[in-house]
């Protein structure tokens, strides 16, 4: 047996077995938090200036030298080198030596960690993960003050990264050729350093306690991408397992690959349309290369995060329009903003929101700013004649407040009409569904939009009252709980009684136990990850709609998580069980105990 095994987050899918190696270490790094003579507040704030500039310098010249395979990560570069010049960060660390007369290093670490307590209220995780970046930036900053010296080359042979943290700037410094894997101590699923990982196609797992304590350069390791698991030192019979895994799964890679082109249609001919999940344009040749159809959720928050300023329109509606011509003929549904802009934007003042997860967020938001809202309405507008583009807005709660953004849409159409500015007039138009509200007066809504994007994640937090990043209640995290399967159900039925489409995004959707359910309930279509896209394609071409629409029978039936899930996991695994051999799923994990 291992001498230990550490657990964290998969985010790239694969199995390695090598060497490992660190290229930091937080653990070994020693911040001197002090206070100093007031004549010294001047030289240390220069000390300060002097670091922030050396990073600044060391990002441009990594923005220069990005190689071919990670050049889609072009633009996370260019996010760490604006948080490098944002006065939010560097100046509030300048304040903090000035007032407290302490180190330029305790002075930054404070103003890290006040950024860090207000991300920390955000309840949507995408955003919230995005702290990592200013984490990242500012443990480089520490790096340059302290003075910690680089990394040396990497020993002969191909090795298993260890890292605290690790970036497309990291990389570049790197011989790519020679990593097989890799595993940091932060990340989480949306970082990143996961989707450095799978443009790299390397196993990768993030997220990982206890990883600088455990592991010392030259252990062996066995990193199992699939389940998120290290094992340290491990034994023979160990090795042996996962070595006949390792050559499986990627034969299983190629196989899935080489037919995710083909159309994801069961045995009897329903067809289901396989969207993407993407946040960056650069993330385009994912979805391509997977066989994805389309985008069905574009996270546009990206291009207001961390920027000295907000985005003008022109700048939008280049991002929107290159996305829209590089994925024609295939759709591209824009969500509208779905963050408070007081955690983004130096423009607005703090709201000092006392619980941000049912606060100014998503739409209601947009309808507060609304000089925000019109402006990336314009922009999306503008870029509908390049592409097959529809809008979505997030997090509606009622028929009053897809009415207010259906009026300011309206508007902006008006405004565009009387410049003569081009753009597509019968634009769909759609919503998320992700509020327990929405799901009841689901058969009001779809009257008024042309489709229904069901966002399972909000909509089973909301639902079940929990948060499933919290540790002492994510077991409660549960997508098969009947008031969950009943409520899609619901939306999808209403959907199609007026006649417009309902898809699904979400973990939920690509998990290989949950889409059979949802094909039985009819979705018209599912928005995954895009490295998701092949496997659940496969299945999908392996099954008929009547199997989907007996199991849904079956769960319909019952009234407990646990049933559920045992039932489903029985009759699922045992009709794909290679398939599900490589799939995490979200139902896995051991249900709380019911009568």
């Amino acid at each position: 047996m291992a001498r230990k095994i550490l657990r964290g987050i998969p985010v790239s899918a694969g199995i390695s077995i090598g060497k490992a190696y660190f290229v930091n270490r937080q653990k070994e790094r020693r911040i001197p938090r002090e206070t100093i003579p007031h004549h010294l507040v001047a030289i240390e704030t220069q000390r300060l200036r002097n670091a922030v500039e050396e990073v600044r310098q060391g990002f441009m010249d990594a923005r220069a030298r990005v190689p071919e395979e990670l050049k889609e990560h072009g633009a996370i570069i260019d996010s760490h080198l604006m948080i490098c010049q944002d006065p939010k960060l560097i100046e509030s660390a300048a304040k903090n030596i000035a007032e407290r007369a302490i180190t330029a290093e305790w002075a930054l670490e404070r103003s890290i960690n006040a950024i860090a307590k207000a991300f920390s209220a955000i309840d949507d995780p995408y955003i919230r993960e995005r702290m990592q970046d200013v984490r990242v930036v500012g443990d480089k900053i520490m790096q340059a003050l302290i003075g910690t010296p680089k990394p040396a080359e990497l020993p002969a042979g191909r090795r298993v990264l260890m890292a605290h943290d690790l970036t497309p700037a990291d990389a570049i410094e790197l011989e790519l050729s020679r990593i097989m894997s890799f595993a940091t101590a932060e990340g989480g699923k949306t970082s990143h350093t996961g989707i450095l990982a799978r443009s790299l196609q390397i196993p990768a797992i993030v997220g990982v306690e206890d990883l600088e304590d455990s592991i010392r350069d030259g252990d062996l390791v066995i990193i199992d991408a699939l389940k998120g698991l290290i094992f340290i030192d491990p034994s023979e019979d160990e090795l042996v397992h996962y070595g006949d895994r390792k050559y499986q799964f990627e034969d299983y890679q190629k196989a899935i690959v080489k037919q995710c082109h083909l159309p994801a249609e069961t045995v009897d001919g329903y067809r289901l349309e396989v969207c993407a999940n993407i946040e960056l344009a650069e993330e385009l040749v994912q979805v391509k290369d997977n066989g994805g159809e389309g985008v069905g959720l574009y996270r546009t928050e990206y291009a207001f995060f961390n920027k000295k300023k907000m985005p003008d329109e022109e700048k939008l509606y280049e991002e929107y329009s290159t996305l829209a011509e590089q994925l024609s003929p295939g759709k591209v549904i824009l969500r509208t903003l779905d963050v408070g802009a007081d955690k983004l934007l130096d423009e607005q003042a703090m709201l000092e929101e006392a619980n941000p997860a049912l606060g100014l967020r998503g739409i209601r938001f947009c309808l507060r700013y609304q000089n925000v809202f019109r402006m990336q309405l314009r922009a999306m507008l503008r870029a509908s004649v390049h592409g097959n583009v529809s809008i979505m807005f997030p997090m509606i709660c009622g028929l009053k407040e897809l009415r207010q953004a259906r009026f300011v849409l309206n508007s902006v159409k008006s405004e565009l009409d009387a410049e003569g500015v081009a753009y597509d007039p019968d634009i769909p138009v759609g919503i998320m569904i992700e509020l327990p509200s929405a799901v009841m007066i689901a058969d009001t809504l779809a009257r008024e939009v042309d489709f229904f994007s069901i966002g399972t994640n909000d909509l089973i937090q909301y639902s079940l009252g929990i948060d499933r990043t919290n540790k002492h209640v994510s077991y409660l995290y549960q997508p098969l709980h009947p008031a969950i399967v009943r409520s899609i159900k619901y939306v999808i039925d209403a959907a199609h009684k007026e006649g417009i489409e309902a898809s699904v995004c979400g973990e939920v959707a690509s998990d290989p136990y949950c889409v059979p359910i949802l094909m039985g309930m009819r979705v018209d279509g599912i928005s995954i990850a895009p490295q998701a896209i092949p496997g659940i394609k496969r299945i999908i071409r392996q099954i008929d709609m009547e199997e989907c629409i007996n199991l849904l029978g079956d769960v319909l039936t019952h009234a407990t998580v646990s049933r559920i899930n045992t039932k489903v996991r029985k009759r699922i695994f045992k009709r794909f069980p290679e398939e599900l051999s490589f799939f995490a799923s979200l139902i896995e994990q051991d249900d709380i105990t019911e009568p």
